[in-house]
């Protein structure tokens, strides 16, 4: 064996360390779904909100061991690294949200040129699209100002003409307050929203039962999307007193572990939404056919259960 070959076998074995590693969909799934902000958003959402519930667990934790003599202080460092680093995943959230206006914008666009199957949903969505615009500007001014990079008031427009020399005093905490009822909003228009989808797919369900013809695809998309819907009621009923938690100037809740639950369950729901959403179709099994005949292949498909 040659000195070259033996080389270019030990980098192949090295350096081409990854040349063992099968082909992996899962990994694959994993960057096409985070190679969305939605996705990347969700992910982070569900480590946010993970963390912020083990630290109080920890904490109580660490006191019991303490009382019991297992600890000698009742503290323990994880806790509050846990509870840091989800303060700083909250704050990039919302940095990342400054561009959340665009899309909005783009649907709203979109809206009037394909509306949706019924005018109550047309309306519907033109409510919740007008409730994020006057959500991301209020949202986009209390993150800069509790952040301190704009002043406390800011001139008003009529104030730029040179008239008048009126300003705006931007307090903090009132801004959180009025971009969570406008999102608020959007969270009871979106329970009108799925009363009306359920009403679509109870018309779509009877129309497959009253049919003969119908193919195996259109059953199971039926089922595929009486999960989405149901995922989706999971989501915003955890979502619904959350917006009324932050809604409030005093809050809802005295005990901030149940906002923390309930927003770790609408992350959950979320995340195994978007995931879902972003599964490649089911390949056909290809089967062979002596006969030749195309037009009706010999395929076996299992019921499957949502």
């Amino acid at each position: 064996m040659s000195h070259a070959h033996a080389i270019a076998r030990l980098n192949d074995a090295t350096l081409g360390a990854f040349a063992l590693v099968p082909p992996s969909e899962t990994l694959d799934h994993l960057v096409r779904y985070l190679s969305t902000w939605s996705g990347t958003d969700k992910l982070f959402t569900l480590v946010q909100y993970t963390l912020k519930l083990l630290a109080p667990v920890l904490i109580a934790r660490a006191r019991l061991q303490h009382r019991i003599g297992l600890r000698k202080e009742p503290t323990r460092n994880v806790s509050s690294s846990f509870a840091k680093f989800s303060d700083i995943i909250g704050d990039f959230r919302m940095l990342g949200r400054f561009c959340g206006i665009f899309p909005v914008l783009q649907w709203m666009i979109s809206l009037e040129r394909n509306p949706p199957p019924t005018r109550a949903l047309l309306n519907i969505e033109r409510l919740q699209g007008w409730s994020m615009l006057v959500y991301y500007p209020l949202e986009h001014l209390y993150y800069l100002r509790v952040h301190d990079l704009i002043p406390a008031a800011i001139p008003s427009i009529i104030s730029l003409t040179g008239r008048y020399s009126r300003r705006f005093n931007l307090n903090a905490s009132k801004l959180a307050v009025w971009s969570c009822r406008a999102w608020a909003a959007y969270v009871v228009l979106q329970f009108a929203h799925l009363l009306e989808d359920r009403k679509l797919l109870l018309m779509k369900e009877r129309h497959i039962k009253k049919g003969r013809d119908v193919s195996i695809e259109e059953r199971r998309a039926l089922r595929r999307r009486w999960g989405v819907l149901w995922n989706e009621v999971v989501a915003n009923t955890a979502n619904l007193p959350l917006a009324i938690h932050w809604s409030l100037e005093k809050g809802f809740f005295s005990n901030e572990l149940w906002p923390t639950i309930f927003a770790l369950v609408n992350a959950i729901a979320s995340f195994r939404s978007g995931w879902k959403a972003t599964a490649l179709p089911p390949r056909k099994p290809v089967v062979e056919n002596d006969v030749g005949d195309f037009d009706s292949p010999l395929v076996s498909v299992e019921k499957q259960e949502m």
